[in-house]
């Protein structure tokens, strides 16, 4: 991999999204050489877990949507990811 490969922490979602496609499609393709390919399928597996966590963030924002007694939603909640 080459040290102008983006720091995933700092990908946005889409992003992240589309460069753990292209590394299936080189995986897939057998375009890589055995330890090209272990190193493509382990940073592939950092943006599995970074796309889920930013899916899980999101899912738990959703679901922090204040309702009021009648059912009707009055508003949003933020969302405190340390409760």
């Amino acid at each position: 991999m080459s040290n102008d490969t983006p720091d995933i922490a700092s990908m946005t979602f889409e992003d992240a999204l589309k460069a753990l496609e292209d590394i299936v499609r080189k995986l897939e393709g057998g375009e890589a050489a055995l330890d090209e390919s272990i190193a493509l399928y382990e940073r592939g597996e950092r943006l599995r877990q970074h796309c889920q966590a930013r899916l899980d963030a999101a899912q738990a924002r959703i679901e922090k949507i204040v309702q009021g007694a009648d059912g009707e939603v009055r508003g949003t909640a933020p969302f405190d990811a340390a409760n």
